[in-house]
């Protein structure tokens, strides 16, 4: 035994070892190559034309917290009508609507109230909170960037990073107490390390006896609703759960802007399907799409990522299930449809150190940013741990049945009750308490019946706990029993986006500077997901122009299709660029040609050539180009070339 714990004890710090030389190693090459993009200047257009901006400016602003302004709301609604026709409309799913206030007791079930945590420590002078690892890790680092120190130090401090996600509470003290770790920006002394619970906390009534937490992910609302959902779907298995929502986690010390904040919209799918049986019907329709899988082995040896077919994944061993990379594959095609361009996505594998204890395997879609890699969606197998844990603390069945071609004959173990003696004891809460014995393990009833020998048992149901007496149990015996009907706990496999997150970087990856022209920003957003797909804009301000201006706008309106009338003050070009900041994919503007020949000319923001088209055809083409039944090549294969206005920016 000591001989096992030796090897698995030296292959996890070799797997230290290894990620945090992977980590240096990422790092340098960020630093190495400039950013593709000015966060500055992507910041100022951001700021300037409300995209998103901090909550509560008027009053200084609340840190983690954040508005967005109209565009960013129209583009975040169009992202989540996408995911919806994605998955939702295309997969069948089930969706839900849970409660953001949760009580206490689901998520003492789920493990929350226990382990979502973070160590805190404070500056004692200013009160400022940081978390604790990072700021340790940061000393370090820092430390081990400079001269001065010996050989012996640094491979001290080394070791010290590689296991720091092993450390609790009372030795990440002693560390910081050690290496003298400040407040980064005072300078001043620190308190001792606490645990921080993530969740906010409030009560739920006016009596305050009832506690709840704000929830910190949308996942337990379709776990608890299991039963239902599987009546919903006439108890067939697989099927697939999915909610959009807000979450709340009361981070210490949130930063980098919408990546980190503290109110944030996720959209969550639970798949539960037969753990036997974990392929996936439609497996067929993605296996050849390609995706950037950078494996757990990739990581550890600092190879490369393997770019290949979700199928020949399957065949190496990459992933483990046809659910898992069917998945996979749809989330990347979601991805690529609102935005985020493909070569500054991957897929990368948990390290086993990393790994939630109950995962059978995880993969985070990342995105290449100005911040680094930012994972933006998460993709667990969860294996059956949710289930099983509302199950226990509900004592409620939560599975799924398989009729039998074959009947099965195998041993359980059976309980008989006095029903007397329970009914007298426990009156109207007996048969809640018979149940929840029934829906124990064998391996739990032998338990009990051991403890029955000498004493009492103690049966825990939720907060309550009940002493389950001798006389109380006539009989608790191993009998043979022919199963004609197979009952599983499903296993989930989970896709977790994160709205807010995937919208910064659909902004970021599509943030564009003009050749030859660095003061002329823009946005190169897809035209399904823009916030406005259009513009109106008359050459000035001639009467003659606004019959054709609430014409065209109402004609767009009717199909659907948000549009912006910009007659502002300035050039045609001028006004081009404001539309442009706003990623509006197509312009149609009204000039004196206009009212002679009843045409018009629709300009594309990518590449700002234009064309001539007759009013009739002017919003059938914008709707065609839109929901991509054309496309601008066609579209100037269609209706001769116009040239003349853009030159006036």
């Amino acid at each position: 035994v000591v001989s096992t714990q030796s090897t698995g004890a030296a292959a996890i710090e070799e797997l230290k070892i290894r990620k945090l030389a992977l980590s240096n190693a990422e790092k340098a090459e960020a630093a190495s190559q400039p950013p593709k993009v000015d966060r500055a200047k992507f910041e100022n257009l951001m700021k300037r034309r409300f995209f998103y901006g901090a909550s509560f400016g008027l009053y200084g602003g609340v840190a983690g917290l954040y508005d967005l302004g109209p565009a960013g709301c129209a583009l975040k609604a169009n992202m989540v009508n996408q995911w919806r026709n994605h998955f939702v409309v295309e997969e069948n799913m089930l969706e839900v609507e849970c409660t953001m206030l949760t009580p206490e007791t689901i998520l003492k079930a789920s493990g929350h109230v226990e382990r979502f945590t973070d160590v805190m420590v404070k500056d004692v002078k200013t009160g400022d909170c940081y978390r604790a690892d990072h700021l340790l890790e940061a000393h370090l680092e820092k430390a081990l960037e400079g001269k001065g120190l010996t050989e012996e130090q640094r491979e001290e401090m080394g070791a010290v990073l590689r296991q720091m996600d092993s450390f609790g509470l009372q030795k990440i003290g002693e560390l910081i107490k050690k290496y003298g770790c400040k407040a980064p920006v005072t300078n001043n002394d620190l308190t001792d390390p606490a645990e921080f619970n993530l969740m906010f906390g409030t009560s739920i009534g006016p009596t305050g006896l009832v506690k709840g937490f704000m929830r910190p992910e949308t996942a337990q609302g379709i776990f608890v609703n299991y039963k239902r959902l599987l009546e919903y779907n006439q108890d067939k298995i697989p099927f697939a759960g999915a909610q959009i929502g807000q979450s709340f986690r009361n981070e210490i010390s949130p930063r980098s802007g919408l990546l980190r904040v503290r109110e944030f919209c996720q959209a969550e799918i639970e798949h539960f399907m037969d753990p036997e049986d974990k392929s996936h019907p439609k497996f067929e329709y993605v296996k050849d799409v390609k995706i950037k899988f950078y494996t757990c082995e990739a990581q550890m040896a600092g190879s490369a990522i393997h770019h290949i077919t979700v199928g020949e994944a399957l065949e190496q061993g990459v992933i483990k299930s046809e659910t898992m990379g069917y998945f996979l594959a749809r989330i990347q095609q979601y991805l690529t449809s609102v935005g985020v361009p493909d070569d500054t996505l991957r897929f990368r594998q948990h390290l086993q150190n990393e790994m939630a204890h109950y995962a059978c395997d995880c993969w985070d879609a990342e995105c290449k940013t100005t911040y680094g890699w930012v994972e933006i969606v998460g993709c667990a197998d969860r294996s059956c741990f949710d289930l099983n844990a509302h199950a226990k603390a509900t004592s409620t069945k939560l599975v799924a049945k398989q009729t039998l071609d074959t009947p099965v004959t195998r041993e359980v173990v059976e309980v008989a009750f006095s029903k007397a003696a329970v009914g007298k004891a426990f009156k109207k809460e007996a048969k809640g308490v018979t149940d929840a014995i029934q829906n124990m393990s064998d391996e739990e009833k032998l338990v009990m019946k051991e403890q029955l020998t000498s004493d009492s048992f103690k049966l825990v149901v939720g907060e309550k706990s009940y002493e389950i007496t001798p006389a109380m149990v006539s009989s608790i015996s191993k009998v043979s029993k022919t199963e004609h009907v197979r009952e599983y706990v499903p296993s989930v496999v989970e896709p977790s986006f994160g709205i807010g997150r995937i919208l910064y970087c659909i902004l970021e990856c599509n943030f564009k500077v003009r050749e030859n022209d660095e003061k002329r920003t823009w946005l190169d957003l897809p035209p399904l997901i823009a916030p406005t797909k259009c513009s109106v804009l008359p050459l000035s301000s001639s009467p003659e122009f606004a019959p054709f201006v609430k014409d065209l706008s109402a004609a767009l309106r009717k199909l659907g299709i948000p549009n912006k009338v910009e007659d502002s003050s300035g050039s045609i070009g001028r006004r081009y660029a404001r539309t442009d900041e706003l990623g509006i994919p197509f312009g149609i503007t009204i000039d004196f040609d206009t009212v002679k020949s009843n045409t018009v000319t629709v300009r594309d923001r990518n590449s700002c050539s234009q064309i001539r088209v007759p009013v009739s055809d002017t919003a059938d083409l914008i709707n065609k180009l839109c929901t991509g039944q054309t496309t601008w090549a066609g579209a100037k294969d269609t209706y001769p070339e116009f040239i003349g206005q853009e030159s006036n920016n």
